[in-house]
C-alpha cells in the first residue's frame, strides 16, 4: 500500500476526532500492519520505531522500581545494556540459561532462539513461572512459533529484521492477547512517542506477503551451510537451531574470514534478502566466545554462498 504520510486529520463536522487525528497515537498503514501481524500472532500487535523502543515500552509498561528480570543468557546483547541501564532506576537484572527453569522473578525475558547463541527457551518450565514472560520471537517469526500459544504472555519483535525482511525499513512490534496490556502499551507508546513511521509500516505489509516463501528459502539454505560448515577443517563449533537463517560458527580468527567474503556482505542486523556475516565479540565482549562470527543467510543461491565462504575460510 501507498501510506499516508500526513501528520493530522481534519475533526468531524461536531468537532471531534476521528479514528485518525495525530500520527504518534496511529495512522492508516500503521494500523493496517498491526492487524497483518496481530492475526498472524494470534493476539494484538502495535508497531514502534524499532525492536528497542518495542522492547523498552514492555518494561517502561509493566517494570517498577525494585522489579527482578531474569534475562536469557546470549540473548541480543543490546537488551541486556538497556536492561543495566535502567538499573539507576532500581531494575535488577540476572541472566540464565534459557535452556533451565528460569529463577525467581518479576520478569522472564527470553529469545527464542538466542542471538547469537541460538539457544531455545524450556517453554515447559516457562508456563509455570509466576512472573511475567516476554519472548523475544525476531528470528523465529510467526513462521516457525507462535510464543504466545507457549505461554509467553508478551511477544516482541525487531520486525527490522525477516518481517520487513529487505534492510530497509526500522521498525519493532509487540504482541499481546490481555486486551489490558495492549490498552497499557498503546497508551505509553503515545506518551512517549515511539510510534512507527508510515513506511516502515509499508514495508512489514509488503515484507508478510511473501515471509513464508522467504522463510522457507533461507531455512533450507541456512541448513545445508550449517552441515558444511561443521565438515570443515576451520570451523571449531556450529550453532543452528534447525530453522530460519541465523548460523553462529567459532574460527580462530573471524576478523580475516568477514573481510574477505565477496558474495556475503560485511555488516551488522539479520534477517534481510542480502546474507550478512560479521564477528559479534568486538560489541559483545566475553560473553560470547572470542571466535564466535554470525552469519545471517538471505536469498542468495546455496552453492554460490557456500563458495564464497569457503574461499573466505580458505585464505583466513
Amino acid at each position: 500500500m501507498e501510506p499516508d504520510r500526513a501528520t493530522i486529520w481534519p475533526y468531524d463536522e461536531r468537532g471531534e476526532p476521528g479514528r485518525f487525528s495525530y500520527a504518534r497515537y496511529a495512522h492508516p498503514a500503521g494500523v493496517a500492519a498491526e492487524e497483518r501481524l496481530g492475526a498472524l500472532e494470534g493476539g494484538d500487535a502495535l508497531l514502534y520505531s524499532s525492536g528497542m523502543a518495542a522492547e523498552t515500552a514492555v518494561l517502561l509498561a509493566f517494570a517498577r522500581p525494585g522489579a527482578s528480570v531474569a534475562l536469557a543468557e546470549g540473548a541480543y546483547w543490546g537488551t541486556a545494556v538497556m536492561m543495566r541501564d535502567l538499573a539507576r532506576w532500581g531494575l535488577e537484572l540476572v541472566e540464565y540459561d534459557q535452556t533451565k527453569p528460569a529463577p525467581a522473578s518479576d520478569i522472564v525475558w527470553v529469545e527464542a532462539p538466542a542471538n547469537p547463541v541460538l539457544t531455545l527457551p524450556d517453554w515447559e518450565a516457562l508456563r509455570a513461572h509466576p512472573g511475567l514472560v516476554v519472548c523475544d520471537a525476531t528470528i523465529s517469526t510467526p513462521v516457525y512459533l507462535r510464543a504466545l500459544d507457549e505461554g509467553a504472555d508478551v511477544v516482541v519483535h525487531s520486525a527490522t529484521k525477516y518481517l520487513c525482511g529487505h534492510h530497509d525499513a526500522l521498525l519493532g512490534a509487540t504482541v499481546t492477547r490481555d486486551p489490558a496490556m495492549t490498552a497499557r502499551l498503546l497508551e505509553l507508546r503515545g506518551r512517549i512517542g515511539s510510534q512507527a513511521a508510515p513506511d516502515a509500516a509499508a514495508s512489514l505489509l509488503r515484507g508478510i506477503e511473501t515471509l513464508d516463501e522467504r522463510m522457507a528459502r533461507i531455512t533450507s539454505t541456512a541448513k545445508e551451510l550449517a552441515r558444511r560448515l561443521a565438515a570443515h577443517p576451520s570451523v571449531r563449533r556450529v550453532r543452528y537451531p534447525g530453522f530460519a537463517g541465523v548460523i553462529s560458527f567459532d574460527v580462530v580468527d573471524p576478523r580475516a574470514v568477514e573481510t574477505r567474503t565477496r558474495l556475503i556482505v560485511n555488516a551488522t542486523s539479520l534477517g534481510g534478502e542480502t546474507s550478512t556475516i560479521e564477528s559479534r565479540h568486538r560489541w559483545e565482549g566475553d560473553r560470547i566466545p572470542v571466535g564466535l562470527l554470525r552469519l545471517s543467510v538471505g536469498l542468495g543461491d546455496v552453492d554460490e554462498l557456500w563458495d564464497d565462504l569457503e574461499q573466505a575460510l580458505a585464505t583466513a
